[in-house]
């Protein structure tokens, strides 16, 4: 059974959409656009996983959003004409809409309903970006590992025996710790924690499943 999501999928946005942009696929590991491109296009994933990133100086990249079935991506630099600052990049092979800038606010323009989804999105993701970094300066490492791993079951997950919820996404140690600000050894340290504790199930160097009540110990 499926937990409950707490995404962005909407079958009214899907079907506001239907007849419109162009069909598009890339393999896991493409890039779909890169820092300093120009903004000119909004996309819309119908299947698989996209990762927003930045570049940091010492070749690192910094994970700030995973965009999932349903969800758009590229959206703020495209309405604000600016150039892009990030990358996307597939995760798994993903099946998207393609919109060309102009094309999209037409369509805005004449499906208000739309328009104000998208403007509700926007809002939302400000929400979720100043309270990751509320989470960044006011828990400690470990609380704020657990709060991923708890994020990532209720957006990923299905619920399996025993309150476990097995993770339905890959996600190397390196690539946490650049989500929730800090070191791949920290990173390391704190799940081998979680996993003596029973917290999670690690399966190689996976995370595979989590408990969430055991999680959320870490951060009452």
């Amino acid at each position: 059974m499926k937990v409950k999501k707490t995404g962005l999928e909407d079958e009214q946005i899907k079907e506001q959409l239907k007849g419109h942009g162009t069909a598009i696929s890339y393999p896991r590991g493409q890039l779909i656009f890169s820092s300093g491109e120009s903004a000119d296009r909004v996309y819309f994933i119908q299947e698989g996983l996209v990762k927003i990133y930045y570049l940091a100086g010492d070749g690192r990249k910094i994970t700030v959003a995973l965009r999932h079935p349903g969800e758009f991506f590229g959206l703020a630099e495209a309405l604000c004409g600016a150039d892009r600052i990030c990358f996307a990049e597939a995760v798994e092979d993903v099946n998207l809409l393609l919109f060309k800038r102009d094309d999209f606010l037409k369509l805005l323009t004449s499906k208000p309903t739309l328009a104000v989804k998208v403007g509700q999105i926007l809002g939302m993701r400000l929400r979720e970006a100043q309270s990751i970094i509320c989470e960044i300066v006011s828990w400690p490492v470990a609380g704020r590992l657990a709060l991923l791993l708890l994020k990532l079951a209720e957006r990923t997950g299905t619920t399996g025996k025993k309150e476990l919820v097995e993770i339905n996404l890959r996600l190397t140690h390196e690539e946490i710790a650049c989500m929730i600000g800090t070191s791949r050894p920290t990173v390391t340290t704190i799940i081998n924690t979680f996993k003596q504790e029973g917290a999670i199930v690690v399966e190689g160097r996976e995370i595979r499943a989590v408990r969430p009540e055991k999680l959320r110990r870490w951060i009452e």
